[in-house]
């Protein structure tokens, strides 16, 4: 086991969504593929925003991606007592201040700093202020003025800032509650988190950071930003683009595997290989291999890896899930066929779960009228005698193996001088109720004697 010691600290007002799943996705490799630790820490210092469906969620969704993590969660609500020491600490040490300053005072600096042409932050104004008047104050961090902020990205390469180009952050608002990149800080700190993987919208947030781990007396960690995830139109990832949400792809029929293979591919390669398990992105992931530039989200090539994953999958497994999707739609399968028969009759063509349940439904459920125009062009009077030999030749089957159904349909054929290409169309509409389905062999085979005899009757019968 080596010493590394990653997390993911995702803030619970809202959904995982899938810049984040990435984010957890990566560390979890990394901590995997080294042996080492990963946490998951939940940051709901936004109490207004924060809620236990949201944490609920975001526990759903890694654990439905196979994102276990050996330590937490924690929670830092539930680390308040020990912010505000650390608030005391820096405050004693003259490297934090209180600040009086107004939202309306702030709001006119901003505002005079812009137009002079610099940036709209805080001047300092109560940096070295040393009463302390009976009025609402935040704590501001004292950011070193002279001198730079530097460090070395896995990603990016080396990062500076001048220290002057930096304002004084606030570390705790007036209602006494710390703030994020305060309690970062401690939260990696006192976890011993030694390699901070993150998005790549943190960068200006580490900068600020880096002086508060010095001043608190802890060693700085590692950092790697990831690049962030654009929409096709090469513009931030949101709910324009679609479905953002993990959980979301889950109810759209999506296999968790599919997901993760295809969250890895955005940001990292590992040549020209596309398909990749679990096992081998634990062994073949490595930072070196994340490149810097923005990914961009292509759900066609998302649909095209879960079709992979659907056709190569266990259709045991598959028979579970589809079940379940079945079930949530008030079809009752107890009285059905094998359900991982059904599914292998489907894999084939399948994109989703949700499009291989639709496609199951008729296994299940015999139809109750028939597509219009199918009936129109197959379920004609013409066709009676066929259904009579149709239904007469699978009756005096003894067995119901693919062989004896292909040769009973042969045996229609020579009695009727009909090809198959006349007789199929008819039986599936009798049996599906439209033109589409999987092989004719196939769904007789999977539906049973029974199911199949009662289903061509009925059709016979609506011919009158």
């Amino acid at each position: 086991m080596s010493d590394l010691r990653v997390r993911f600290a995702p803030s619970p007002t809202g959904y995982l969504h899938i810049g984040g799943a990435r984010t957890a996705l990566f560390n979890y490799l990394l901590a995997k593929k080294e042996q080492g630790i990963f946490v998951l820490r939940i940051e709901d210092t936004d109490v207004e925003r924060s809620t236990q469906e949201s944490v609920d969620a975001i526990l759903q969704a890694m654990d439905w991606l196979g994102l276990s993590y050996d330590e937490g969660p924690f929670y830092q609500s539930e680390r308040y007592d020990l912010y505000k020491s650390k608030v005391t600490d820096l405050l004693n040490k003259g490297l934090a201040y209180r600040c009086y300053c107004s939202a309306d005072e702030l709001n006119a600096k901003r505002e005079a700093a812009m137009k002079a042409g610099g940036k709209p932050r805080y001047d300092g104004t109560c940096r070295e202020r040393t009463d302390q008047p009976e009025a609402p104050f935040v704590i501001r961090f004292k950011t070193p003025r002279d001198g730079n902020t530097a460090f070395v990205d896995r990603i990016k390469g080396t990062i500076s800032v001048e220290n002057d180009e930096l304002d004084d952050l606030i570390i705790q608002r007036t209602d006494g509650n710390p703030t994020y990149n305060f309690v970062v800080v401690i939260d990696d700190a006192e976890m011993g988190i030694n390699l901070v993987i993150r998005g790549d919208d943190h960068v200006n947030n580490t900068v600020r950071q880096i002086p508060m781990y010095k001043a608190l007396g802890y060693e700085v960690p590692e950092f790697a930003h990831v690049p962030m995830i654009l929409g096709a139109d090469k513009k931030r990832l949101s709910k324009r683009h679609g479905a953002t949400s993990v959980m979301v792809y889950r109810e759209m029929g999506f296999l968790p595997e599919a997901m993760v293979n295809y969250l890895v591919r955005l940001g990292w390669s590992f040549g020209d290989e596309e398909i990749f398990s679990m096992d081998d992105l634990i062994e073949k992931f490595s930072l070196d291999s994340v490149g810097r530039s923005a990914g961009v989200f292509n759900p066609d090539k998302l649909l095209w890896l879960n079709e992979h994953y659907i056709k190569t999958g266990d259709p045991q497994r598959l028979a579970g899930l589809v079940a379940e999707l079945l079930e949530g739609q008030g079809v009752d399968i107890e009285n059905g066929p094998d359900m991982s028969a059904v599914v292998k009759t489907l894999q084939e063509r399948a994109k989703t779960l949700v499009e291989m349940a639709e496609g199951a439904r008729f296994y299940f459920e015999a139809p109750e009228i028939y597509d219009e125009t199918a009936a129109a062009k197959f379920l004609t009077a013409d066709k009676v005698g066929v259904l009579e030999m149709t239904i007469k030749s699978l009756s005096e089957l003894s067995s119901f193996d693919v062989e004896d159904i292909e040769r009973a349909f042969s045996f229609v054929m020579e009695e009727s001088g009909l090809k198959f290409g006349k007789i199929g169309p008819t039986v599936r509409v009798a049996l599906v109720g439209g033109t589409v389905s999987p092989s004719i062999y196939d769904v007789v085979y999977v539906l049973g004697k029974e199911a199949v005899l009662s289903r061509l009757k009925k059709a016979l019968a609506s011919l009158g």
